[in-house]
């Protein structure tokens, strides 16, 4: 068993295993059609500079542009090209501070408002520099921002306060959608929430709330040739049966989130040749999250204790089977060279190799803070893959040392109002899912005062290790700072408790072509290098 997990935690972010017919087809892609997936999640809004969910990632990320993207024919490589910008993705000047992009001309929003630097611009100083009490869920990936001008009509520019090799791949953010600056200023930056107006490969048509989202081909998409499907149809599906049932009906050709692994071997008997499987490690991992501010929680000792209750290394054994959760893991990515190796692991709270010696260390801290007998709910979200089952077993784990706990699993807006704006959550199921891999500033999801932070937590050590990070050149030196970031955070103060890393499993019609597997289920969704063999 050691052997096996050490071998899924040496595995990389590039891992990538295919069953059946895995791969981009030689073919000529062929024109026409709609591709019907199933996405088992509304969007909480239509801003994705606000949202961190594939909800609103899937249905609508066709519609809009970016300025640069993951390389859609090779999204498990760190490559990136040229969406609006133009040529190959710039390297910087002035000692590694200064980026300077060059903007497509002839770009329309589907409004048919032409698209310059100006949007750009708008656009990201939105992400980076938003008014205060305007939402931006990524803000804290560009602290080495210092300013972003756009000189004339096709230039953009980003100046660094420092270099950062963290920059360029946080660019590439998959959220980072390109609006018009006119509807930014005439309509102000809440309008994007229930409003959608992109210039990417397909146009928006319509939402029927808990039902469909539907996108037509861009006619005048700036990609010659693009895209190859005449639209698509987004079909809203939260029960996983329903999900399924689609596929092996043929109502649907494809689910880009993913699914469990009984549920791939169900289709691959069911239906042969005639489904595909591509596979993946994922940039996503649940976590738990202790309300810093509510009494017991507001105790170190009880939040250690219930981390150390947690078997996750036994976890992954069962889980792995019938969910898509896979590997054990810290704060970074398994198998990224700052990820902890499985001895720096076992060194932390809840990775200890002996359970029992763990157990009865987590009973002891729930004595002496007087908690022996501790009740709370779990607050979760009403997805059934992973969060439902990850939380049934975090119940029977904690069940262990004598605490009792009732999971209330919610939809998506309430399990999202809970945490950003009643925090009257006592400990909470989160999902600490990243697009591209870039751990520097990936884990500023468990950075104090981060906005998608919800533990409500304070450390300056944590936010000076973390601004040290993303200046620091010398990877053995950032390795060195990482891991006393997770100590801090999973261990001493145990503000999260990380669960385990997810699994991407992709079965899908086998007349599905273009689309390849990424290690997040947030890259490569624009949908313009799909087609249909049919």
């Amino acid at each position: 068993m050691k052997r096996i997990l050490a071998s899924m935690i040496a595995l990389g972010a590039g891992a990538a295993i295919g069953l059946g017919a895995v791969g981009a087809s030689a073919q000529t892609p062929k024109s026409g059609g709609i591709l019907n997936f199933v996405v088992p999640s509304n969007p909480p809004s239509y801003d994705a500079h606000q949202e961190t969910t594939f909800g609103v990632i899937h249905p609508l990320a066709p519609v809009y542009s970016l300025l640069i993207k993951v390389n859609p024919d090779d999204p498990q490589s760190s490559d990136f090209i040229c969406d609006l910008c133009v040529g190959g993705v710039p390297e910087p000047t002035e000692n590694g501070t200064v980026y300077t992009f060059k903007i497509r001309t002839g770009v329309k929003f589907h409004d048919g408002t032409p698209l310059s630097s100006a949007d750009v611009k708008a656009s990201w100083d939105k992400i980076i520099f938003p008014p205060a009490g305007v939402p931006s869920s990524r803000k804290a990936f560009y602290t080495m921002v210092d300013s972003i001008e756009a000189p004339d009509a096709e230039t953009v520019i980003f100046k660094l306060k420092y270099p950062s090799p963290a920059f360029k791949p946080a660019l590439g953010d998959p959220f980072a959608w390109i609006y018009s600056k006119k509807d930014l200023d005439e309509h102000g930056y809440g309008w994007h929430k229930a409003n959608i107006n992109g210039s990417g490969p397909f146009i928006f048509v319509t939402h029927e709330a808990g039902s469909s989202i539907e996108g037509k081909k861009n006619p005048n998409y700036y990609v010659e040739g693009r895209p190859y499907l005449d639209g698509y149809k987004a079909i809203i599906a939260p029960k996983m049966s329903l999900r399924l049932q689609a596929i092996r009906a043929d109502q649907a050709a494809i689910e880009f989130r993913g699914f469990p692994p009984k549920a791939r071997d169900d289709l691959v008997k069911a239906l042969g040749d005639k489904i595909t499987v591509q596979e993946s490690n994922w940039n996503c991992g649940n976590m738990v999250v202790f309300n810093t501010k509510m009494p017991p929680f507001d105790d170190a000792r009880v939040r250690r204790a219930l981390t150390l209750a947690v078997d996750r290394w036994g976890g992954s054994e069962y889980l792995s089977k019938i969910a898509i959760v896979k590997t054990p893991g810290g704060v970074v990515f398994p198998g990224h060279e700052l990820a902890a190796t499985k001895e720096e692991l076992e060194s932390l709270a809840g990775f200890w190799p002996d359970i029992k010696a763990s157990r009865a260390e987590a009973k002891r801290l729930l004595k002496e803070a007087g908690h022996e007998n501790l009740t709370f709910d779990l607050h979760n979200r009403a997805v059934d893959q992973p969060y439902k089952i990850v939380g049934t077993w975090l119940i029977d784990q904690w069940k262990q040392i004598g605490v009792k706990v009732t999971q209330k699993a919610v939809p998506t807006a309430q399990w999202y109002d809970k945490y950003r704006k009643t925090r009257d959550y006592q400990v909470g199921l989160d999902a600490g899912c990243q697009s591209v891999v870039n751990p520097t500033v990936d884990v500023s999801k468990v950075l104090c005062g981060s906005t998608n932070n919800y533990t409500q937590c304070e450390n300056k050590e944590v936010q000076d290790l973390y601004d040290k990070m993303n200046k620091e050149g010398d990877k053995a030196k950032v390795r060195k700072m990482m891991r006393r970031f997770e100590k801090i955070v999973m261990d001493e103060e145990a503000y999260v408790g990380p669960a385990l890393w997810w699994y991407k499993i992709n079965p899908h019609r086998s007349y599905v072509k273009g689309w390849k597997i990424a290690p997040s289920h947030y890259l490569n969704q624009q949908l313009d290098n799909v087609w249909l063999d049919k």
